[in-house]
C-alpha cells in the first residue's frame, strides 16, 4: 500500500482500491497531481478545502463519493453514500466513519457534521483525522480498530490542532506511523513540522511529506 500526500489535507491510499480523501485541489497553490484513478472518494466535511473537487472528479472518474448524509443530501449529479459514524463496506473499502471536532459549512449553511475515516485495505489500517481538535476519545479508535499503522493528522492550529494537541493524540492513537497535514497552506496556519516531530519523540515515527510524495507501508 502507499500513502501519497496531495497537499493540505488531500490524501490517496493505493492499495486493491485508490481511495482519495479530501481532494482541494483547485485553489490549493501547492496541490499535487493525483495518481492513477480513484475508485471511491471520502470528504470529512463540507468546507470548501475539503471538499475541493470532489464532485467533478466524481464525475471525470466515475468515482463514487463518501461523506456525511446531510452533506451527500447537497451534492448534486454525483453517486454519493451519505452514512453517518459508524462501520461500512462501500464499493469494496472497509471504512469507519469517526466524530471530529470541527464545524461543517456551505455558503453560509451548517450542513452535518465533521468526521474522519478509518481505512481498512490490503491489512493496513489509516486514520485520517479530517479537521479536528485532540479529544480522549481517539484512544478508542485504536481500541477498537487498531493497531492503526498510519495516523493522518493535522497540526496547523488556527482551525485544528496544533503541534502539541497532535502529539496528545498520538499518543491516544498509538501508531506505527504519522504524517502531519494542514498546515502552511494558508498564513493562518504556518507550523514547522518539525517541532511536530520533536513532540511525538519516540512514540511514532513522523514521517514529514511534501505534497507529490509518498511513502510503502
Amino acid at each position: 500500500m502507499r500513502i501519497r500526500y496531495i497537499g493540505h489535507a488531500a490524501f490517496q491510499i493505493i492499495g486493491s482500491k485508490n481511495v482519495l480523501i479530501d481532494p482541494f485541489i483547485t485553489g490549493n497553490p501547492s496541490a499535487a497531481d493525483l495518481s492513477g484513478t480513484p475508485d471511491l472518494i471520502l470528504v470529512t466535511h463540507a468546507h470548501g478545502d475539503h471538499l475541493g473537487d470532489a464532485v467533478e472528479l466524481s464525475k471525470r472518474y466515475n468515482a463514487p463519493i463518501v461523506c456525511m448524509y446531510d452533506l451527500a443530501q447537497h451534492l448534486r449529479g454525483v453517486n454519493a453514500y451519505g452514512m453517518n459514524y459508524g462501520p461500512a463496506t462501500i464499493e469494496g473499502v472497509n471504512i469507519v466513519m469517526v466524530p471530529a471536532w470541527h464545524s461543517s459549512s456551505m455558503n453560509g449553511q451548517e450542513i452535518g457534521s465533521a468526521a474522519g475515516y478509518i481505512v481498512k485495505m490490503d491489512g493496513k489500517t489509516v486514520y485520517h483525522a479530517g479537521d479536528t481538535f485532540v479529544f480522549g476519545d481517539m484512544a478508542l479508535f485504536n481500541e477498537l480498530y487498531g493497531p492503526i499503522d498510519v495516523a493522518l493528522l493535522p497540526i496547523g492550529g488556527y482551525f485544528t490542532m496544533g503541534p502539541q494537541e497532535a502529539a496528545k493524540a498520538v499518543e491516544l492513537l498509538k501508531p506505527k506511523v504519522v504524517i502531519p497535514m494542514h498546515y502552511n497552506t494558508f498564513p493562518p496556519i504556518r507550523q514547522d513540522p518539525e517541532k511536530f516531530k520533536e513532540l511525538v519523540g519516540n512514540r511514532a515515527k513522523v514521517v514529514i511529506l511534501r505534497p507529490g510524495e509518498e511513502i510503502e507501508v
